[in-house]
């Protein structure tokens, strides 16, 4: 009969043990009735952590469904820049010596003549225009410097310095009208004298050969752009060469006629603007 708490007082704090898993509160009456220390007061321990997921959980989506129209718009648009970047970035090579051209991309085509070493009358070092590669990526098509009548061949491009610009000039004599351009985007117009009707300004694909400064006030302006051209048909008497370009003048009502032996006059505002833009090798389009 003695023995008998002992059994109760067992009982009780085995049940308050397992009450105990089950909530806190329940172990704390059960071990307060069994006479057990240090249970009743005690604060619970709570573990945390993440929850399990039921397989095959999954939380609902935050952002915005894609929209494939939408995608194939930017595609799209994506493909028409990179197109209209292709288009208008233009290849230049440097030519370190004199380089032969030929009619087609071949080694074995018949050779029509040469890109030279350097700039007609002062000698720079050539860096040319490429119109177009070929598909195998070996030849380039250029403008032939000062040939007449006007005639492109293809080099070999191995071995010649590369780079490009977005910019080119373009000469519309009917309007004497000059435009430059960066990519397809106008950058600025400028009003130009071009040739007398007598010594017309040539049409045809040119680009930047001389930067050439001169002292104010002078016939050529303060600076003048010798490019890829020559006059066929100078003047009577005329001796300041054949060669064309882009320069400034002391005669600045002659701009915006027909007036000149063949080159294109601009202001002295004009010519600071092109400065920093045109560089060797920029085309310059003459059309009608």
């Amino acid at each position: 009969m003695r023995r008998q708490p002992f059994r109760v007082s067992k009982l009780a704090a085995s049940l308050g043990v397992a009450l105990g898993l089950i909530t806190p509160t329940a172990a704390n009456i059960v071990g307060a009735q069994a006479g057990l220390p240090g249970v009743v007061g005690q604060e619970a321990t709570v573990i945390t952590g993440s929850p399990v997921r039921p397989h095959g959980f999954h939380p609902p989506s935050s952002g915005v469904r894609p929209n494939p129209e939408r995608i194939a718009r930017e595609a799209a648009r994506a493909a028409r820049r990179a197109a209209l970047v292709a288009r208008w970035t233009n290849l230049l090579v440097h030519v370190p010596g004199t380089v032969p051209a030929f009619a087609r991309p071949s080694g074995v085509a018949a050779q029509i003549g040469v890109v030279p070493a350097g700039s007609k009358y002062f000698g720079f070092p050539i860096v040319a225009w490429v119109e177009k590669v070929s598909r195998d990526g070996r030849w380039g098509r250029v403008e032939l410097p000062y040939t007449w009548p006007r005639r492109e061949g293809w080099i070999r491009l191995a071995g010649l310095r590369h780079e490009t610009t977005r910019i080119r000039v373009e000469v519309d004599l009917s309007q004497h009208l000059v435009t430059v351009r960066k990519l397809d985007r106008v950058l600025f117009r400028a009003s130009g004298a071009t040739g007398a009707p007598w010594s017309p300004t040539p049409v045809g694909e040119y680009f930047v050969t001389d930067r050439v400064p001169f002292s104010a006030g002078g016939s050529l302006g303060s600076f003048a752009f010798g490019i890829s051209g020559i006059q066929p048909r100078l003047p009577a008497g005329w001796s300041g060469g054949n060669q064309l370009a882009i320069h400034g003048t002391n005669n600045p009502s002659s701009i915006g006629r027909s007036a000149s032996a063949g080159c294109v006059r601009v202001s002295e505002g004009t010519l600071a603007r092109l400065l920093p833009l045109l560089r060797y090798g920029t085309p310059v389009i003459v059309h009608g």
